[in-house]
């Protein structure tokens, strides 16, 4: 974890696009909430082959103009041809962005084929041939490992990839397992990677989004927190209790650690993450 420690503290909160004017309402409301607790960039999700792209762009360019807070929007390479990644790029930058998640992403349903690009480390090298060092890419990794990962060590191999083809940092898929992050820092270090490995946090506000959202990513959750989950059953309010102090104390263990921050997952909601912030002592 040594690494770590000499890289300044970044927080951010990541948002999907809206897709209807209610969903955009909610999304404006959310963001103007986490604006005030001044976290160094916001980044927005990008849907599987590009089909939420233009919201993804349009909903970065009003995050930076009505707040003033960088934003990254997230560009994935799936069933995506070169020459439209190369428009998104140009795009991009026309907008004044210099921050970019760059994400292998998922196939469309029904689509057939990869693409020109099928893995993250390629994108992280087109991006840097066609901009240089214009943009400041952050990419994913896993430190319970991939769900599709063949083995544990090929996916090390596969994050060195993206960070040797020039990766500025790096955000943790969620997990509530701390000692994961530990190892997977301390593997990243003996491999010689040194970049930021920033912990992805999922606050806890729903027992069935979790699961679901869980088995999809490989992301663990421990018995414990399962069972204290079923016990509370439809109680939203303890559920959401319990999740703030589940990931609080996650949190405050990961920065103690020496994590350089904290990515926190909104679901596009304001009240865990920032009830979570505060408890930290991060607001300021």
């Amino acid at each position: 974890m040594e690494s770590q420690r000499k890289y300044p503290r970044t927080l951010s909160f990541e948002f999907f696009p809206p897709r209807s004017d209610e969903a955009a309402a909610k999304l404006k409301a959310t963001r103007d909430r986490l604006a005030k607790l001044k976290p160094d960039f916001f980044s927005v999700t990008f849907g599987a082959g590009g089909t939420t792209r233009e919201r993804t762009l349009e909903t970065v360019v009003e995050i930076r103009a009505n707040t003033g807070i960088e934003a990254a929007p997230h560009i994935s390479c799936i069933g995506y041809p070169l020459k439209d990644i190369a428009a998104t790029l140009a795009q991009y930058r026309e907008a004044g962005i210099k921050r970019v998640v760059a994400l292998r992403g998922d196939m469309p349903s029904g689509t057939v084929g990869y693409g020109e690009l099928r893995y993250a480390n390629e994108l992280v090298e087109f991006i840097r041939k066609e901009t240089g060092d214009l943009f400041h890419i952050e990419v994913a990794c896993y430190p319970e490992f991939h769900p599709q990962a063949p083995s544990a060590r090929q996916d090390l191999l596969s994050f060195k990839r993206k960070v040797e083809a020039g990766a500025d940092g790096a955000i943790t898929q969620y997990f509530y397992i701390p000692e994961a992050y530990y190892r997977f820092v301390d593997e990243c270090e003996a491999m010689g990677l040194d970049l930021p490995i920033i912990p992805g946090i999922m606050p806890i506000i729903s027992s069935s989004q979790l699961v679901r959202f869980s088995e999809g990513c490989g992301a663990e959750i421990p018995r414990w927190i399962l069972r204290r989950l079923q016990d509370l059953g439809d109680d939203r309010v303890a559920i959401r209790k319990f999740g703030i102090e589940v990931t609080t104390d996650l949190c405050r263990r990961l920065l103690e650690a020496g994590a350089p921050g904290l990515h926190f997952y909104t679901m596009n909601q304001a009240e865990a993450s920032e009830a979570i912030w505060r408890n930290l002592g991060l607001a300021g």
